[in-house]
């Protein structure tokens, strides 16, 4: 240090040579497990793996749960979309034209739902509009195409869509996308006795045809629709197919012709959030069940009976070993030839086996088996099952239950006999006199003060939540909703109240229709109907609403 260099000592004097210089050179070698550490090592081993497969396990589930819940919520949104497109608005009707006719006029397009026309209840006349929906989205669109401005009774009808379309504007113009990678037309209008090879054999002049599918009649095989699909190789054989095509007289009905406007699976219903897909259901049960037979060889080693073969490993075959010289006064048991039978599965809880002599075998627990008679069938690894013989020279009883004493079964006959008279007191009827004049006094005290508020009052109001916004109030509103309603009851009226949160300028602003049917039967109709049915892209709320508050103007609830 500081500059200063000290010289090194000199080594002078023999080499000794330590304990380890004369070591064995043979190569490590690990040093002979017991079989105690055997089985542990075993143990870590099939920890190691299960955790490593439920972690892979859980990440592929996840995974496809949050892609299946992805793909639920799209598939939702188009089928409210298509719901939309399979509707048209027919406005301007002569008020002396009646249902019928307008569903005879619009019907040669495609299967038609239904149509709404709204009557107005004090002039028995409907209103000069309708709604018409129909099975499928081409059938609405060439309705549209066609029919407006159509002289019916004496006016020109206008037909369009309904208001709520711009909502499901994007969804719409997505299906309209993928229509256009596929060659397809839209033909309704065909007669009944015509089949899908002579639809084919007329279209065929404009171009090949990949498929041509008629819509077919549920429970009626053979008969269609009257519409159907055909796809053709390429856009200009589809084109010149809906430009001659249309309202061609083939078979005394004029055929109504246009391209399609959905791809051919949009009409497929939908799945919700499903399972794992096949590949990853397969190996998932396929490690569980490698998994459940090392268990289960794991518990035949150390639970095997006497004169049953301990297997040392996964995939051995058991074998017969001798039996231990029994006690005085116990029959020895007698190997036998393994017997195939299948017994229930190991680990069954609440079964007590006693044998010929009057003792009592252990019940099998969670997870822990106990003394199975007869042949007990053990997986000895995947798919292979092989048989365990075991003694059968013990009779085996299963009693369903161990009888009670004659006096704690009187105790509890009488005990039962108590208690439904008591709860038969308790729920007996009162007049209408006592219930009102109640004394709250007691122990029971509650029960009375329930029995009277749970008294049943009619209700006669429904309230309509998260159906519109106020930016889609108008003034059709009230009619669509009067008529909608309609279907499952008598409305008396409609009220669209617009509750604002709070006192601030730019609050925000929630809708509620209250509607007041004749009957409370209709309002549970109702309710039951609507709520949670998708409008204009909301889940609807529908409700009861407290008749006392509704008659008192009070509509804050």
């Amino acid at each position: 240090e500081n500059g200063v260099y000290i010289p090194q000592a000199d080594q002078v004097g023999s080499l000794l040579e330590g304990p380890g210089a004369k070591r064995d050179q043979k190569p490590f070698t690990l040093p002979k497990l017991s079989s105690t550490q055997h089985e542990l090592v075993q143990k870590a081993k099939k920890y190691a793996f299960e955790q490593s497969i439920k972690s892979v396990l859980v990440k592929q589930t996840i995974a496809h749960q949050q892609q299946q819940m992805q793909n639920f919520q799209t598939t939702v949104q188009r089928q409210q979309a298509l719901a939309l497109m399979c509707r048209i608005y027919v406005g301007s009707i002569n008020f002396e034209i009646k249902e019928d006719t307008i569903k005879q006029a619009f019907i040669p397009f495609g299967p038609i739902k239904s149509v709404n026309l709204s009557w107005d209840p004090v002039t028995n006349k409907h209103k000069g509009f309708a709604f018409i929906e129909y099975e499928i989205p081409e059938a609405a669109q060439l309705a549209l195409e066609q029919m407006n401005s159509v002289m019916i009774g004496g006016r020109n009808i206008k037909v369009g869509r309904p208001s709520n379309m711009p909502q499901a504007q994007p969804i719409i113009e997505q299906l309209a996308t993928e229509a256009k990678n596929h060659n397809r037309i839209y033909i309704a209008s065909i007669h009944h006795d015509l089949t899908e090879n002579d639809i084919q054999s007329v279209f065929e002049a404009f171009g090949k045809i990949v498929n041509c599918k008629l819509a077919t009649e549920t429970g009626k095989p053979g008969k269609h629709k009257g519409y159907g699909f055909i796809e053709f190789d390429s856009q200009q054989a589809a084109q010149d197919a809906v430009t001659s095509m249309n309202l061609f007289d083939l078979g005394g009905q004029y055929l109504r012709v246009g391209r399609a406007i959905t791809p051919p699976d949009a009409l497929q219903p939908m799945a919700g959030p499903g399972t794992l897909p096949t590949a990853a259901a397969v190996a998932a049960a396929a490690v569980t069940a490698k998994i459940t037979a090392m268990d289960a060889q794991e518990q035949i080693k150390s639970l095997a009976p006497p004169g049953v073969a301990k297997p040392m490993s996964l995939g051995n075959s058991p074998s017969l070993s001798s039996s231990p010289v029994p006690p005085p006064g116990v029959v020895a048991p007698v190997p036998v030839p393994p017997v195939s039978v299948v017994v229930p599965q190991l680990g069954s809880a609440g079964i007590v086996t006693t044998t010929a002599l009057g003792m009592v075998m252990p019940p099998a627990v969670e997870g822990v088996p106990g003394i199975v008679p007869t042949a007990v069938v053990a997986p000895t690894g995947l798919g292979v099952v092989a048989p365990v013989p075991v003694p059968t020279s013990i009779p085996v009883a299963m009693p369903a239950m161990i009888p009670l004493p004659p006096q704690d079964k009187e105790k509890e006959l009488k005990k039962e006999e108590e208690d439904k008279k008591k709860k038969a007191d308790e729920d007996s009827t009162q007049t209408l006199d006592q219930q009102e004049n109640m004394k709250i006094s007691g122990t029971n005290a509650r029960h009375m003060v329930m029995q009277k508020l749970m008294r049943k009052t009619e209700c006669k109001v429904m309230v309509l939540r998260n159906m519109v916004g106020p930016e889609d109030l108008d003034s059709e509103l009230e009619n669509e909703v009067t008529d909608e309603c309609g279907k499952y009851g008598n409305v008396n009226r409609v009220i669209i109240y617009q509750e604002k949160q709070s006192e601030e300028e730019d609050a925000e602003i929630i809708v509620k229709i209250f509607v007041e049917f004749t009957a409370q039967s209709e309002v549970e109709k109702a309710c039951a109907a609507l709520n949670g049915r998708y409008f204009a892209g909301r889940i609807v709320t529908a409700e009861k609403y407290d008749e006392d508050m509704f008659n008192a103007n009070d509509l804050s609830g």
